[in-house]
């Protein structure tokens, strides 16, 4: 089965760039969005064969994620539960009798670092929801989660010490959401390999493939059974991220 990830910067934006050829021909069972940029009503998309799931911000024009699955799901849930951060869009959380799949949208610790405390608050909330959840069953999820982990996840890594990102507070809050029972399922099957998901707009980062792995498939260990390979899908434009893909066995 094929799960794929993908910030695209603003659905309607990328609905421009050919995104309907591109989520046809991935055919994936479960196509998890970040960063949709939209309210209710806005987009109308024919989507023969899958159910559709989406959570808005409150702000217009910012944060939301979305789910298309051809499965559906026991149960739907949006947000983490704590209102503080539950009304950006950031979560959607989808459950099927062995396992729960979830989308997230983690927010970015800003210019000069002005959100870096609320970023920790939700990391520390977020963890609590992830074992929270994985306490009951397998657990995978997936986004943009807007930290590179190691050095090798990013180009420049000594020009972004402390920049938003790369700060060693979340750097640090990923490595407890690690030890907390969860695996980085790309890093976990290819260790050394140097690739990113993420590239600037500017200098021409992309051409030039100065980027960041910052896009994710994170699972509880107990998941790691289902797991075949997981990919980044660099070659695939439309957003200045691109998709990240997990194969695995039958989950339904």
């Amino acid at each position: 089965m094929k799960l794929i990830s993908w910030n695209v910067n603003g659905l309607r934006a990328v609905l421009k760039k050919d995104f309907m050829t591109i989520f046809n021909e991935l055919d994936a069972d479960w196509f998890c969005l970040q960063e949709t940029k939209m309210q209710a009503g806005q987009v109308e998309l024919d989507l023969p064969g899958y159910h559709q799931y989406f959570n808005y911000a409150e702000r217009k024009g910012y944060s939301g994620t979305a789910i298309f699955t051809k499965h559906e799901p026991l149960n739907v849930t949006y947000g983490m539960g704590v209102p503080e951060h539950d009304t950006e869009g950031r979560i959607i959380t989808l459950e099927y009798p062995n396992f729960y799949l979830m989308t997230v949208y983690t927010p970015n610790s800003g210019g000069e670092l002005k959100r870096l405390d609320y970023r920790q608050q939700w990391d520390k909330d977020f963890l609590a929801y992830t074992n929270q959840l994985a306490a009951k069953k397998p657990l995978v999820y997936c986004g943009d989660l807007n930290v590179a982990h190691q050095e090798i996840d990013l180009k420049n890594d000594k020009t972004n010490h402390h920049n938003a990102g790369f700060t060693d507070e979340e750097r640090a809050d990923f490595t407890k959401q690690l030890d907390s029972g969860f695996i980085d399922t790309f890093r976990n099957l290819y260790p050394d390999t140097v690739t990113y998901s993420w590239w600037s707009y500017r200098f021409h980062a992309r051409a030039n493939n100065a980027g960041w792995r910052i896009d994710y498939f994170v699972s509880s260990r107990d998941f790691k059974p289902y797991i075949q390979d997981a990919k980044i899908l660099t070659d695939i434009m439309g957003s200045d991220h691109c998709p990240v893909e997990l194969v695995t066995k039958d989950l339904i």
